[in-house]
């Protein structure tokens, strides 16, 4: 997952530092991965973050195959080096509760999750599909896959008649594969992927609007 990342970030023309804490595996990537600054360290140590120099970066990736590790190194990150953004990998579902701004994390990413979500999307239409928590969880971003039922339908209302609260904004429509910039005159059709962001005690007015 680091190598992964690591690499996509350096053709990206971003700097990047990767912590591996085997020395053996840390020689290895140092030949794998030009252009990126490999050091053998303990990310979960503070002195190995001090000597990644952790005060002057603006993000730092918490992507360990164990989630204790991730909070260990986003707390550290955040309470102790005061980095503006700190991103950390969910490996189990049963610990997403964890992984919030008490711990240092401003965004986390759960594969379990997505991948669920994915497979939810696969076979639900006309279900609120959580996609990613935001904003420390007091924002999502979420996904509706209209049914013929939908009152949005049913009505034929535009987007500026379903009069959406604050609280929710469409911010795409995917029709036939393409994706769709959203106009207060566009109408919904059966079949729409609705992209929205809604604030986490917002899921009623999202039913109501593209819910049957």
């Amino acid at each position: 997952m680091g190598t992964a990342i690591s690499l996509d970030l350096v053709d990206r023309h971003h700097d990047v530092t990767l912590l591996e804490h085997m020395s053996a595996t840390a020689e290895k990537l140092k030949s794998l991965l030009p252009g990126v600054n490999v050091m053998a360290a303990d990310a979960c140590e503070y002195a190995s973050l001090s000597a990644a120099d952790l005060r002057n970066v603006d993000v730092v990736i918490a992507a360990t195959g164990d989630d204790e590790d991730n909070l260990v190194i986003s707390w550290l990150s955040k309470q102790e080096f005061g980095v503006p953004r700190v991103i950390a990998r969910i490996n189990n579902s049963r610990n997403e509760w964890l992984f919030n701004e008490t711990w240092g994390v401003d965004i986390s990413v759960s594969t379990p999750a997505l991948i669920t979500s994915l497979v939810d999307e696969a076979v639900e239409v006309g279900s609120i599909i959580n996609l990613m928590d935001l904003a420390q969880g007091r924002m999502r971003l979420i996904e509706v896959t209209l049914a013929a039922s939908a009152p949005a339908i049913v009505g034929d209302l535009t987007l500026d008649e379903l009069r959406l609260p604050d609280t929710v904004r469409v911010v795409a429509v995917v029709r036939s594969d393409q994706p769709m910039v959203p106009s207060p005159s566009m109408h919904f059709v059966e079949h729409d992927h609705v992209i929205l962001i809604a604030r986490e005690d917002a899921a009623h007015e999202c039913s109501a609007a593209f819910i049957g």
